[in-house]
């Protein structure tokens, strides 16, 4: 039914530095990046030679040493993966990238942070985060490109997933309807959530409200017509009985579907590649 395009690119570690940081509400942080000083802006490994076409392509982001505040670099292997150091502490995590710009003639990137205290080395260090420190930016090793053919457009998501579903309305274009289902804390602004998703329709769950009201909303949505293509993107255990509802109850092909779980609750660094849901892992 629907075709995506799919690019792969060249692995490439960037050394970056932080540009500016921005409050978006109570516990979602922006980065903005540009390289390092001194750092050649017409080589392979500047910002300006990044690429992130697709609404929810992602860089691997590399954390300092939490301990000692040191920033061990990966490395290129011999088959074109990252090979990390050896006998050092070496922490990454996945994000999407939420814009691409060049301001004044110069590179820029930024990364949206949901904010959870310090129970992570990612929430640790971007609550703290201050011009000048550096990161490493690996990737994206791949690009999925939107559909040409999509004629609506719904997504599901919760703070980890409103970067890509914000980027994913700006690239359907004007023309195509969106609706947005939204979890979210209660120290997230409505207002912010609305204005991220500019034109779409949009329903706001509270999580406090507690679970399964993900799946009821997207139950209430009926299932989706011809030409239209769900995403959903978030908490894994919510997403369960999203794709459950969808795929089995529904019958719904896989190809209107991108459901992706990008954290689960009591599980570190989730790999959000693995199947959503194991039981039915296609």
């Amino acid at each position: 039914m629907f075709t995506r395009p799919r690019t792969r690119f060249d692995l490439v570690p960037r050394r970056v530095r932080v540009h500016a940081v921005t409050e978006l509400t109570g516990s979602m942080r922006r980065t903005t990046f540009r390289d390092v000083d001194g750092a050649d802006p017409a080589a392979p490994t500047s910002l300006a030679a990044i690429r992130a076409p697709g609404p929810e392509d992602h860089v691997k982001v590399f954390l300092p040493d939490p301990a000692t505040g040191e920033l061990h670099a990966p490395t290129i292997a011999p088959d074109g993966g990252l090979q990390r150091p050896t006998g050092v502490v070496s922490i990454s995590r996945d994000y999407t990238v939420r814009a691409t710009r060049t301001a004044g003639g110069v590179a820029e990137l930024d990364v949206d942070w949901v904010l959870h205290g310090d129970e992570g080395p990612a929430s640790a260090w971007a609550a703290r985060a201050a011009e000048g420190d550096e990161l490493v930016l690996a990737g994206p090793r791949g690009s999925v490109g939107v559909p040409d053919e999509i004629g609506r457009l719904t997504v599901v998501v919760d703070e980890t997933g409103l970067p890509a579903a914000a980027r994913w309305v700006d690239a359907v274009g004007p023309d195509v309807p969106v609706t947005a289902i939204v979890e979210i804390g209660d120290d997230v602004d409505e207002a912010y959530v609305e204005d991220e998703l500019g034109r779409a329709s949009v329903e706001i769950l509270y999580r406090t409200d507690g679970p399964g009201q993900v799946a009821d909303a997207v139950r209430s949505l009926g299932g989706p017509e011809d030409g239209e293509l769900v995403v959903a993107l978030g908490e894994a255990g919510e997403l369960v009985a999203v794709r459950r509802f969808l795929r089995r109850e529904l019958g719904v092909p896989a190809e209107q579907l991108s459901i992706s779980g990008y954290w689960k609750r009591g599980v570190v660094n989730r790999d959000h590649h693995q199947p959503l849901d194991p039981s039915d892992p296609d």
